[in-house]
């Protein structure tokens, strides 16, 4: 059966190939041959006076400068065609304007001091670089300041409060995206525009990216099947590094951080250039951490980890477009929690031999250590992409290609350390091609193929899911177009993806007792555990919008998507003990594909003192797939393997509703004072099938946050005062209603009380006699009144041998009291 995939497989990518060399060649004999620079001088609006330190950039062309100390800057090698360009500086209102460098060589600009910015450039789900106010789509952004001005171990965290976005944990390293009460294989995560591929179908890892190497995150909150395929069913997390250095620049960063309650250490440090077009830069990253404590369990046992990343890129900008060529090396060993207690102590226990028959009690010196036990997972990703992007004189092509290798080991056992249980290998090739049609009538198109080829091995004593490949293929077309303070937006895609699994024989190694695959026709004495099957999903998505600028202060946004995803492998064929979760899984091959409606509307508004929005949605799923646990025909867990839970996924219509609510008030004439405020609310019903109704216990979805909100008050004083600039204080309240709305049947889940939690922090830049920033501070508090709760999203809340144990507590809970330091030092080795 592989081999006829092989054939059909191969037939396709040879086709592909064969069109994007035509595409090239194309592109090298009309690549318009004109080319120009663009100069000017940036000043102040109200005073006139020239900025220093204001970054012109043209995000299409990922190029730009900063304006010098007489205001000047000045881009060379660029094409004659329109292009958007984005001037910025923190504490002025950022500009966003089409250039058409055809006829324009000289650009003054004035930026306006503000406190309110609600513009921005954005990449993500769209076909060519936009703003924030005229793209329908629901989205949300973050950048590295803002990140750097709260603690968080791992990049999902940096961005889990923003409005509609949560995070499934277990512990501090490990966080999984969910946005507006979905997540998994329905949210796709992009780093640099590359989709990240492994195995996020699991529970217990987290996403295989350095948090350092992040600038910035653009978060769509809906379904953006449009431009992504399958998985992006929810919506996508884009993960962007930081800009390529300014021309004729070198420059880059280290930076410490320390934590108290776990004791992490983190480090990174930066390198990047520009010379004459010729861009590069590196990262190199490290963190270590014991285990975390709160006031109830103490240090909680097998929340170690360990995590070295390496992140590199060179490439060239030229008039022509730019070709960039990036890898990163991420390792990550993680301790592996299952919750096992003492009776009479609830002290935690640790697995010492293969039968697990006598647990001794964690001693205090193992608690404390930063030594990860011989129980503990390691994870391996490896990635090296291409990005290029060629001008075609009115048209545009871009093309994108990457691979990635993820390797995941969960050793699991005691005695055979060196011996991994579920040991899988995941390789993925990637591709996206985009041909940007010249601009007619004001209508801008866009036609393009994605998809990924990619295939998983087993290699280990202990197999959940069967070796397979993978293909899907999806082209799209996408068009839009301005029509005074309306803009419009439409699309459409098809989707085929191709599951091939085969055969899979087990048995005991006679070697080590443990079992391994066998192939055949070596196959005598084996259990058939996975047979062979082959599984087609097709499905159209598509998406419609429009966004009405009433003003520039005031926009309404209108937005209707489909979305699509095929079944994972896990739902499809899991039949085995998941190691690191403590559950036995099971899928089911007749599974149908997913299918999403989604409708959004959304209104913003500021003023000089005062911004907001209100983002409303509402979602029908067909074939909504949910795990569930199986009981036996008493009425208890059903038990297939000694200590694991089995659960089974089903499926059914499902519904989810709700929004988000900010508003920020700056009030006058405290212009430095920000109270920012933000509310999230989803709620999701089970439809049930075939018009059946749902008993009360099924009626609602697991795992769907409860009703959240968000206050800081923030003073950010911009003038120098001695040596210090840029100085904050903050104090953030976050409310956490209970979540009573769960999944009861079969004793999925139970309620999650309600709680709020108190964060504060303070920050500065330190200045040299001539001004320059020596080093950036942060003083940061999580958790400042050290509350003992459990997050509802919380893998390890169910993570208790005795629930009934007279202590008035159940399950693990999440992270006392932490304060973080941290120090960021810049480098500028060439001005």
């Amino acid at each position: 059966m592989f081999n006829v995939f092989y054939f059909f497989t191969l037939k396709k990518i040879n086709t592909i190939i064969i069109v994007l060399i035509l595409l090239l060649l194309s592109a090298k004999q009309t690549v318009n041959a004109a080319k120009t620079s663009l100069e000017g001088k940036v000043t102040n609006k109200a005073t006139g006076e020239t900025i220093v330190g204001a970054y012109i950039y043209i995000p299409d062309l990922k190029t730009g400068a900063v304006s010098s100390i007489d205001g000047t800057y000045k881009i060379d090698n660029l094409p004659q065609i329109k292009m958007l360009v984005k001037v910025s500086l923190v504490g002025y209102k950022t500009i966003i304007e089409t250039v058409d460098l055809s006829v324009t060589t000289n650009k003054n600009f004035t930026l306006e001091e503000s406190i309110i910015d609600i513009n921005e450039v954005l990449v993500t789900g769209i076909t060519k670089s936009t703003e924030l106010k005229r793209n329908p789509v629901p989205i949300v952004s973050i950048d590295s300041r803002e990140m750097d001005r709260s603690i968080n171990t791992n990049i999902i965290d940096a961005i889990a409060k923003l409005p509609g976005v949560n995070a499934v944990t277990t512990g501090p390293n490990i966080s999984k995206p969910f946005i507006r009460g979905l997540g998994y294989n329905r949210v796709l995560t992009l780093f640099d525009g590359i989709r990240q591929e492994g195995q996020q179908w699991g529970n217990e890892h987290g996403i295989e990216v350095d948090q350092n190497a992040v600038d910035r995150v653009e978060v769509i909150k809906g379904p953006a099947s449009l431009m992504y395929g399958s998985d992006a069913l929810a919506g996508v997390i884009n993960l962007l590094p930081a800009l390529p250095a300014p021309e004729g620049k070198i420059e880059g960063s280290v930076m410490a951080n320390y934590q108290s309650n776990n004791g992490l250490y983190a480090s990174s440090a930066s390198m990047a250039g520009n010379m004459n077009g010729i861009i590069w830069g590196m990262r190199f990253s490290h963190k270590e951490a014991s285990n975390y404590r709160n006031k109830y369990d103490g240090r909680v046992y097998g929340t170690s980890f360990n995590e070295t990343d390496a992140n590199g890129y060179i490439g060239i900008n030229r008039y022509w477009g730019y070709s960039h060529l990036n890898f990163s090396v991420y390792d990550d060993a993680q301790s592996v929690p299952d919750g096992s207690r003492d009776s009479l102590t609830r002290k935690f226990t640790r697995q010492i031999n293969e039968a697990d028959t006598v647990r001794p009690i964690v001693s205090t010196e193992q608690l404390n250590s930063y030594k990860i036990p011989v129980i503990y997972q390691r994870i391996q990703h490896y990635r090296i992409y291409s990005t290029n992007n060629f001008i075609l004189g009115s048209s545009k092509l871009t093309f994108n290609l990457g691979y990635q290798q993820n390797v995941r080991r969960e050793f699991n056992h005691p005695l055979a350390p060196d011996i991994a249980g579920l040991f899988l290998s995941l390789q993925t090739c990637t591709y996206d091609l985009n041909y940007f049609l010249p601009e007619w009538n004001d209508w801008i198109t866009t036609m393009g193929v994605n998809g990924m080829y990619q295939w998983n091995t087993n290699k280990g004593t202990a197999f959940i899911i069967p070796d397979y490949i993978l293909f899907d293929l999806g082209p799209f077309v996408h068009t839009k177009k301005t029509f005074g303070k309306l803009d419009v937006a439409a699309g459409i895609r098809c989707d085929q993806r191709v599951f091939n699994s085969n055969d899979m024989y087990v048995k005991t190694n006679p070697a080590t007792g443990f079992d391994m695959q066998t192939i055949l026709p070596d196959t005598i004495g084996s259990s058939h555990i996975f047979s062979s099957h082959k599984h087609i999903f097709n499905g159209f998505s598509g998406s419609v919008g429009a966004t009405y600028n009433f003003s520039d202060n005031f926009l309404l946004k209108i937005n209707i998507a489909r979305g699509f995803r095929a079944p994972t492998i896990s739902e499809l064929s899991a039949n085995g003990v998941h190691p690191g979760t403590t559950i036995y899984q099971l899928g089911n091959a007749d599974f149908r594909p997913e299918f999403s409606l989604q409708e959004d509307i959304g209104l913003c508004f500021s003023t000089e003192h005062i911004s907001g929005s209100v983002e409303l949605f509402n979602n029908d799923i067909q074939n909504y797939i949910y795990n569930q646990k199986v009981l036996n025909k008493q009425g208890g867990d059903s038990i297939v393997v000694p200590g694991n839970q089995t659960f089974r996924f089903s499926a059914a219509r499902a519904r989810l509703w709700g929004g988000e609510f900010s508003i920020d008030v700056h009030p006058h004439p405290l212009d430095w004072l920000h109270f920012e405020n933000a509310l999230s609310v989803v709620y999701a019903a089970n439809k049930g099938v075939g018009g059946i109704a749902v008993t009360d216990s099924e009626k609602y979805l697991p795992q769907i946050p409860p009703v959240h909100s968000r206050s800081e008050l923030r003073a950010d004083i911009h003038k120098k005062w001695k040596c210090f600039s840029s100085i904050y204080f903050k104090l953030d309240m976050e409310w956490y209603a209970a979540q009573n709305r769960v999944y009861l049947a079969y004793n999925t889940e139970s309620p999650t009380p309600g709680y709020i939690l108190f964060d504060a922090g303070f920050g500065t830049d330190v200045l040299s006699k001539s001004g320059k920033k020596l080093v950036s501070l942060h003083l940061l508090g999580s958790n400042i009144t050290n509350v003992a709760y459990q997050s509802h999203l919380s893998r390890l809340k169910y993570f208790e041998p005795y629930p009934v144990n007279g202590s008035g507590h159940s399950g693990i809970y999440n992270m006392g009291r932490n304060i973080s330091i941290k120090l960021i030092v810049p480098l500028n080795i060439r001005e």
